[in-house]
């Protein structure tokens, strides 16, 4: 295993870095003085856009990319320390048409959509045309668990029916969101991983009803995170994505590389409050010394350096393993990055929020942001129990075999 970066990704976090520093940060004030008017999309986003795919930055998630598809085919190793850097700014990965969920709507669609679904959903996806939602969490299960979805699919005649509630669904309240893949229930009497199905929804359908924009911790998302009534929504059964009954394969597929993605970026976010932490540091003073000079604050720079990195390289393993031996065969590190990740993203955060004071908390740093949405990942793409009770069984079932080979380690119960 060998992480160190290539020339060519090398290139390409200079690429990025750059287009970042000089396109995408001078606009972060911007961005928030047009939300707060009510302007969604913000004004410059579709000119950024064009700007990052002249500069062939464009579609950097996607490691199956074909030759006549937009975009610069990168593997998930090469892709993760650009993602890193998108991490830096909330909005940043739109910029490049790297932005969750579309990207794990595209990997669905790209891996399992029909020549008519690829040109009517996948085609203007990759083109950064229009935007998608993925409906799977409801409010009346745990969905933490997906064999418990209750929303129900049902074939009547050369149609589909879907009845159903649905909630934090990102995306779902942007204005150029057209399509909604949404997990149901299609067989509740089959095997209890063979009873989901997925299907194409058109956001327009009659019967598709969003409820609410849900805040996240008192925070206002744009582009929505929404609770959903479906009622009666009635597609053709060529909608189905997949075949019936692979619904929960199909978000498994989805949800591998979707981790690494995550778990990338909020790195990046975890590196920007180590960066601001450092400086802020070396501009304040208390009590006649430097805070830097305190022994509390050099132990949160250290410790947040120290944990940066370990989850750097074990997220970068992740990447590494999925390319070499596919998702499948990297579950249990998928498992431990989402585990750890989220909540390294919350501990150096909290601490740069702590070393900033009350500033810490205003909308004056992009701190107390970046920490909400760190927070938010604990539950996103499963929440932390989940992950770590798959980490759980994966040693528990490595080590299912007594060989004996502890017992050397052991005294003998006979002995004296």
């Amino acid at each position: 295993m060998d992480f160190a970066y290539t020339p060519k990704v090398e290139a390409l976090r200079a690429r990025v870095n750059t287009f970042l520093t000089e396109h995408i940060v001078p606009r972060i004030w911007l961005w928030h003085e047009e939300i707060e008017q009510g302007q969604f999309p913000v004004s410059f986003m579709e000119p950024l856009k064009a700007r990052a795919r002249d500069q062939e930055l464009w579609n950097l998630f996607l490691p199956d990319l074909r030759e006549q598809e937009p975009g610069t085919r990168l593997s998930n190793l090469e892709y993760a320390p650009l993602a890193e850097i998108m991490g830096r700014v909330a909005w940043a990965s739109e910029v490049f048409n790297c932005n969750a969920p579309d990207t794990g709507n595209m990997e669905l669609l790209h891996m399992f959509a029909t020549p008519e679904q690829y040109e009517q959903w996948l085609r203007p996806l990759l083109q950064g045309e229009i935007r998608s939602a993925f409906a799977m969490t409801e409010p009346d299960v745990a969905s933490s668990d997906a064999t418990n979805i209750q929303t129900r699919i049902e074939r009547v005649g050369d149609e589909y029916v879907i009845n159903g509630r649905k909630w934090f669904i990102t995306n779902a309240a942007h204005p150029h969101c057209r399509l909604i893949i949404l997990m149901g229930k299609t067989d509740p009497e089959a095997a209890r991983h063979s009873q989901q199905s997925m299907v194409l929804i058109p956001i327009d359908t009659p019967g598709v009803n969003i409820v609410r924009n849900i805040r996240i911790m008192n925070h206002h998302a744009p582009e929505g995170h929404c609770e959903m009534i479906f009622d009666s929504v009635r597609v053709p059964v060529s909608n189905l994505l997949g075949q019936e009954g692979s619904g929960f394969t199909l978000a498994q597929a989805r949800l591998g590389p979707g981790r690494i993605h995550h778990c990338m970026r909020s790195i990046g976010a975890a590196e920007l409050a180590m960066e601001l932490m450092i400086k802020r540091s070396k501009q304040r003073q208390t009590f006649g010394k430097n805070l830097y000079e305190h022994g509390a604050v050099t132990d949160w720079i250290a410790r947040s350096r120290i944990e940066i990195e370990q989850a750097r390289l074990l997220v970068l393993k992740t990447a590494w393993l999925i390319d070499e031996r596919g998702a499948q065969s990297a579950r249990k590190e998928i498992a431990m990055i989402k585990a750890l990740v989220p909540n390294l993203h919350v501990a150096v955060i909290d601490r740069a929020m702590q070393l900033f004071g009350a500033m810490g908390i205003s909308p004056d740093t992009p701190l107390a942001d970046h920490w909400t949405w760190g927070r938010a990942l604990r539950y996103a793409d499963g929440p932390d129990e989940v992950h770590l009770r798959s980490v759980a069984r994966a040693e528990l079932m490595e080590h299912d075999d007594d060989d004996g080979t502890t017992a050397a380690y052991l005294r003998p119960s006979e002995a004296p």
